[in-house]
């Protein structure tokens, strides 16, 4: 049944007149469904990604769906959610392409957060269509923080007996990351295509950039090409691929230009009628492609790949190539450094590892002369490399530390020398800025690992594998009693605490637990005091986890302040104190 008009918020009212205006009928929806307009791989999707997944593991198999439209209004993703949820909005149009507008859909909270750029709730009966009025729905717009367009809608939607006060700022927090995530890829993207234009760019050179709404050209590059020749080179770079010339790593590895691939052609007819050879590449890390026009040569030069030589001047045949560098994520005490260590797989003793903070402690100079050490200590010896075996492996921890010049040295190591794999720790991708983003985007391979408090399901195998690391092998002699083993209990009280301090402080307690008893059952009573009893968060369903981390956030952002916090979540300090008693929160 359809509220008195006089019943409605006004932001709602205004909304369901631009919808009768504009012809539609709560009955009736003129949703349009365009599947082939869906940019897959654009940088809404990237920067989204880490976000929706931090979503989906927030709200787990709860009852809701988290969706995301562009520009247009046009629902890109909605791969969060429960399976069940999802089916039912995906009945009422509510899939990839579908356009949600006010003069399509109606008021929801897609439609109408696109149309007052902010965010907007939407509760049953105040959605216009009548076969969404069971459905409460949040949507908050993404604005590009440079250019303050607007990039899309992040929207969360539930049945309306599952709303919460909370959805309101969760939603709005996970917009705010993205933005964040597409300020920091913007940033990144302009310094690679400024730095392979200034380096390709040489004295009376033709070089040119094209990308989405750029276009940097050198002098003679200005003078050679007119903007048509422009749309051409776009959709020559967009056919490279097999049949085309190639040099370079990965060659004709699959359609279009990839980063790291570089590609020739003998021969293009300009719009001028000159014909020029071209080669080509994409700038690594974002959609730009760098083009060097030269005078043609009667016959095209043999394909090679670019690679160190040996001191005849030849190319080093015995060089195995390296291992693709990887990136290894997470927050402190998630175990990066075991994970990155193990990727050494049978050679441990071939594993070298560098602190990065040792850069700012003992100066820069002094850490790149260490780095200059440790590669050469992996490279294997004449008589190793005889014998089939590699170069070993350089872990480099926290990245995120590194100076500028240690982190351009590093990532010219990493793109041009072949040696030993390297390995770099730091904090989840989503949190590097700047040149350390730019170096995590240049390892092929990334680790991202999970808090502890998302592992709970492992925490019995994890207990077990400290206790066998921390106990002598003589434990299971006869006569010692042996080894001593977590009860059930014991678990059971480890499992619900949050963790802050992941597996670091697991292993502590572990410890701790150990040398207290080392033989026999170890119970609650022999774990540290504050370990003894479970806090019981593990009872939190999906939804009640997702609040207690915002609210959590939002207490932190604002020094404990609780007035100050429940206006940054945009809800009362009843409401605020309501919600942290039921949640367990005291701060």
């Amino acid at each position: 049944m359809r509220p008195d008009d006089t019943t409605l918020r006004p932001e709602i009212a205004h909304s369901w007149w631009r919808s009768e205006r504009s012809g539609l009928t709560p009955t009736a929806p003129n949703l349009r469904v365009e599947p082939d307009a869906v940019d897959r791989r654009g940088r809404l999707r990237a920067a989204a990604g880490p976000v929706l997944a931090e979503l989906a593991g927030q709200l787990g198999d709860a009852d809701f769906c988290v969706l995301l439209a562009d520009r247009e209004s046009r629902i890109v993703d909605l791969s969060c959610g429960a399976r069940p949820l999802r089916d039912r909005l995906e009945a009422l149009g509510v899939v990839a392409g579908g356009v949600f507008l006010e003069e399509t859909t109606g008021t929801n909270s897609i439609a109408t957060a696109h149309e007052l750029r902010r965010g907007v709730a939407v509760h049953g009966d105040e959605h216009y269509l009548e076969p969404f009025k069971r459905f409460s729905c949040y949507g908050h717009p993404i604005t590009h923080p440079v250019t303050r367009r607007l990039q899309g809608v992040l929207d969360i939607t539930c049945h309306s007996g599952s709303d919460s006060p909370l959805l309101a700022p969760l939603v709005a927090r996970a917009a705010r990351d993205i933005e964040e995530r597409l300020l920091r890829t913007a940033r990144a993207a302009e310094q690679r295509m400024l730095a392979a234009f200034q380096a390709a760019a040489g004295r009376d050179r033709a070089v040119l950039v094209l990308g989405e709404g750029v276009v940097l050209a050198t002098p003679a590059a200005v003078e050679l090409l007119d903007p048509v020749d422009h749309v051409r080179l776009r959709g020559i770079a967009a056919d490279a691929g097999p049949g085309r010339e190639a040099v370079g790593a990965s060659a004709g590895a699959g359609a279009g230009a990839g980063a790291g691939d570089e590609y020739r052609l003998p021969a293009v007819e300009l719009s001028s009628g000159r014909t020029l050879a071209v080669t080509f590449r994409a700038v690594a890390g974002s959609d730009r492609v760098l083009f060097t026009f030269h005078r043609p040569r009667s016959a095209a030069p043999p394909a090679h790949r670019h690679g160190p030589r040996s001191g005849s001047g030849s190319l080093r045949q015995s060089a195995a190539p390296a291992a693709p560098p990887v990136y290894v994520g997470g927050v402190p005490g998630t175990g990066r450094t075991t994970t990155a260590r193990s990727l050494a797989g049978t050679e441990p003793a071939r594993v070298i590892t560098l602190d990065a903070s040792e850069a700012a402690v003992r100066g820069e100079a002094a850490w790149l002369t260490d780095l200059d050490r440790a590669l050469a200590g992996l490279e294997p010896a004449p008589a190793e490399q005889a014998a089939g075996s590699g170069p070993g492996l350089l872990v480099v921890e926290d990245v995120q530390l590194l100076p500028a010049a240690s982190t351009a040295r590093l990532r010219r190591i990493m793109e041009g020398r072949p040696g030993p794999r390297i390995a770099l720790t730091g904090p989840p991708r989503a949190e590097l800025t700047g040149p350390h983003a730019a170096l995590a985007a240049d390892c092929p391979d990334h680790i991202e690992l999970p808090r502890l408090r998302d592992r709970t399901a492992e925490l019995p195998e994890l207990v077990r594998t400290m206790v066998d690391a921390l106990l002598d092998p003589l434990v299971d002699a006869p006569g010692t009693g042996g080894r001593p083993r977590f009860t059930p209990a014991a678990l059971a009280a480890l499992s619900g605490h949050p963790w802050p301090g992941n597996l670091r402080e697991l292993h502590t307690v572990v410890r701790s637990a150990v040398e207290r008893r080392s033989a026999g059952d170890i119970t609650p009573r022999d774990l540290p005091e504050r370990y003894r009893v479970s806090p019981g968060l593990r009872a939190l369903t999906p939804l009640e986890r997702a609040e207690y981390d915002t609210i959590a956030a939002a207490l932190l952002a604002c020094d404990g302040n609780k007035l100050r916090a429940a206006k940054r979540l945009g809800i009362s300090r009843t409401t605020l104190y309501n919600r942290m008693r039921a949640l367990r929160i005291t701060a």
